[in-house]
């Protein structure tokens, strides 16, 4: 640690006393020298705060009087860091002591990157790859997101089978990904209307909007607790990823291809609509109703932020879309059964 970080690691946190030693212990060990932590406390009742202040003296506390979900204690914190490079971290990962380091490494020698991430790793089963970031994450022309080691519900075991192939990746996922300053205050913080989901989605396709590109570093690792904040079936989650991946395309097409792309998904929204119905899946369906409600009342609030980034706009959408997978990820998954590494391998 010292006073002129090359790295602000960020850790926004709500709860979870137990999981927060666990990752600011494994922080304790790494290797890289340059660095700082800032803990955003996101209003906590368990006694975090009081204990990241007996147990590790040298962590910046944020106290925020209320929660600020994800994307609000990441900014939080970027807008008092010190570093050349954000680290946005989440709470329920353990890092391997050579993580920094190589995170770093690989930034400052790439000038066109960024955001990068390492490899993410399931802490319950650390042979295979985690749910929300494996190694590096895609996404189809229609917005479903996928990463490299995950399809949907099918999760891979990490062989080696994306260390040796190309590193750059659509998104870098919001679990641990190292973010450009100067790119920042370039582009804009992540979109605190999303609160959490999807929202470093949205800032990894404005920064390819921008110019810049998205990384993964397979010569490091952590592991995470995916699922511990929110689980998979939590309304409230599933409320947010349909309502900010919405959001999230409505924001960064080129309106030529919105006029065509966002009819699609809508009819594909209202498919899983009665998908989730004919499940009996009460709280999903309550969950896309009130998510595309929420987008048809807020359309004019979310079209102003649209309108104010094009201005940032360097990159067309026919450069965007050859990082994208041309065609539906869920019609390969769903109905023709395509669920291994093969085919991710294909797409990229």
């Amino acid at each position: 640690m010292n006073n002129n970080p090359a790295v602000s690691v960020i850790i926004p946190h709500f709860n979870g006393i137990k999981i927060l030693r666990a990752c600011l212990t494994s922080l304790s060990a790494n290797s890289f020298e340059s660095y700082e932590i800032l803990l955003v406390d996101n209003g906590s009742t368990d006694g975090s705060q009081e204990m990241v202040k007996s147990e590790f003296p040298q962590v910046t506390l944020i106290q925020n009087a209320e929660n600020l979900g994800y994307a609000g204690g990441c900014n939080a914190g970027m807008r008092i860091a010190g570093g050349e490079w954000f680290l946005l971290l989440n709470n329920d990962t353990e890092v391997q002591p050579n993580f920094l380091s190589e995170l770093y490494k690989a930034a400052v020698k790439d000038e066109t990157a960024g955001i990068l991430q390492p490899k993410i790793l399931s802490i319950q089963d650390k042979e295979l790859f985690d749910y929300s970031g494996g190694a590096g994450g895609e996404i189809d022309i229609f917005g479903y997101p996928f990463v490299r080691g995950r399809l949907f519900e099918s999760i891979e075991k990490d062989e080696g089978q994306y260390d040796r192939i190309n590193p750059e990746i659509f998104w870098a996922s919001g679990t641990a990904c190292m973010v450009r300053r100067s790119m920042i205050e370039k582009i804009g913080m992540l979109d605190e209307d999303f609160f959490a989901h999807m929202e470093e989605i949205d800032l990894n396709w404005r920064s390819h909007l921008a110019g810049y590109r998205s990384l993964v570093v397979t010569g490091t690792f952590l592991y995470h607790y995916s699922g511990y904040t929110l689980g998979a079936g939590n309304k409230r989650k599933m409320y947010l990823n349909h309502r900010n991946n919405l959001v999230m395309l409505i924001k960064n097409y080129s309106l030529k291809n919105l006029l065509w792309i966002l009819p699609v998904r809508i009819l594909l929204e209202i498919a899983t609509l009665f998908l989730a119905l004919l499940k009996t899946r009460i709280k999903w369906a309550a969950a896309i109703l009130q998510s595309l409600g929420y987008v048809l009342y807020n359309l004019p609030s979310i079209w102003k932020k649209r309108e104010r980034q094009r201005n940032l706009r360097v990159v067309s959408d026919r450069e965007i879309m050859r990082k994208m997978f041309r065609g539906s990820i869920a019609w390969q998954y769903f109905l023709l059964g395509r669920k291994s590494s093969d085919l991710i391998k294909k797409m990229l």
